[in-house]
């Protein structure tokens, strides 16, 4: 089912909600412009004052974070109003990275900027969602309030969640609800999955000293080189002994730097990487374990260390009850066969902020055109999206807000 005249309520009337093609024209001119206009986490003003103009412009009263970016706003409901609200949330910011799209007119204007993980369609379908929502409220047709939320620095540890959370997000949430692209996910379709679908992310960094010399003389020193090459290869199999193998508990390293001249045995070395997690439980336990794994391999070869444990996400934990929510309003926009189970993930993603504290649920986007064999991923230069996304997110997001009360 692809049009309103076809999705039905419970009793059989017709679900109101499906987007325009005068405002899908207007979402998909604004998802470009946010995308030749990246803003990285935290200094997202310009992305920011374009969705405030667009709201405003609607009737509505958006209120920007305390932290200067990002943006809540309400939609439905009056003063006194005790329903539950319902929150759609989408994240703003946009990667550190260059985009090396050819052949499209909207390629990043940013040099070393770049929408590559989807945000920008994010919060088009929310702005949208905002839009059409508002108008059904003037209607009489919006059941319960939804409030929207624009976050800024998703990509930055921990989060830009617990700002937005601070500044009242959550403040009368009954349930949130967002989606994330997936470019593995043909357009038209959305991935779920009750329980958790992404995992715990941390940031680890890691200093190890010793008092350097000559490499012909390691028996006299610390062989720092060796410490090193140790802890990189022997912390993440020793973790794995040391934990239920389904936690997941993995330190990939991404960085290991040390010494400068093939003969001399340097006095310092450092090592980057992050820890992920399946399992929420085991992710409470991670800086500990890793604490200790790390010195007891670096201690066997004399090296001291010092540990940055940087703590990031939980993983997303789906609720069951708001995964049927997802599953109802899609399969009244567009049929259950637009439905796919999905698996867990090893990214993060500090949507699970929000679900530490009110029930809600995350769903893939598909953003591959059918038939694509580009294989494109998130995180990449030239990551895109087939922009029909937008509309079915949209559709969806309406969809919970009129089908929320139904659902218990």
């Amino acid at each position: 089912m692809s049009r309103d005249s076809d999705a039905r309520l419970p009793g059989d009337e017709a679900l109101p909600g499906a987007l325009s093609e005068s405002l899908r024209a207007e979402l998909i001119a604004f998802r470009r412009d946010l995308h030749m206009h990246p803003e990285l986490g935290n200094q997202e003003f310009r992305t920011t004052a374009a969705i405030k103009a667009r709201l405003e412009k609607a009737g509505l009263e958006p209120r920007v974070l305390d932290t200067g970016t990002g943006l809540l706003c309400d939609v439905g409901g009056r003063e006194g109003d005790t329903r539950p609200v319902l929150a759609l949330r989408a994240d703003i910011d946009a990667l550190p990275i260059p985009d090396t799209k050819a052949g499209v007119p909207y390629r990043s204007t940013v040099p070393d900027r770049a929408h590559a993980c989807g945000h920008d369609i994010h919060t088009t379908a929310v702005l949208g969602a905002g839009l059409v929502l508002a108008g059904l409220d003037r209607q009489g047709l919006l059941p319960n309030p939804v409030r929207l939320i624009f976050q800024p620095a998703e990509e930055v540890l921990p989060g830009g969640a617990p700002d937005a959370i601070a500044s009242g997000a959550l403040e009368g949430v009954g349930r949130i609800i967002g989606v994330h692209c997936d470019p593995k996910v043909d357009v038209g379709r959305i991935g779920l999955r009750v329980g958790a679908i992404t995992s715990a992310c941390d940031r680890l960094e890691v200093s190890l000293d010793g008092p350097g010399g000559h490499t012909a003389r390691p028996h006299l020193t610390t062989d720092l080189v060796t410490a090193a090459a140790k802890v990189a290869t022997e912390v993440p199999a020793l973790l794995a002994r040391r934990v239920d193998a389904r936690a997941g508990l993995a330190v990939t390293w991404g960085r290991l730097e040390s010494g400068h001249a093939c003969n001399v045995i340097p006095q310092h070395a450092e090592l980057s990487g992050t820890v992920r997690c399946l399992d929420l439980a085991a992710w409470r336990e991670a800086p500990d374990l890793v604490h200790a794994a790390i010195d007891e391999v670096a201690g066997m070869h004399g090296a001291k260390t010092v540990i940055d444990y940087v703590r990031g996400v939980p993983p997303v934990v789906n609720d069951a009850a708001v995964i049927d929510l997802l599953a109802g309003a899609m399969t009244a926009r567009r049929g259950s066969y637009a439905i796919e189970d999905t698996e867990q993930s090893l990214g993060g993603e500090d949507f699970s902020w929000y679900l530490e504290q009110v029930p809600g649920a995350m769903a893939r986007l598909g953003v591959r055109t059918p038939g694509d064999t580009a294989r494109l991923d998130l995180h990449r230069g030239d990551f895109d999206a087939d922009e029909e996304a937008i509309t079915v997110a949209v559709e969806l997001f309406t969809a919970c807000a009129l089908l929320d009360g139904n659902h218990p």
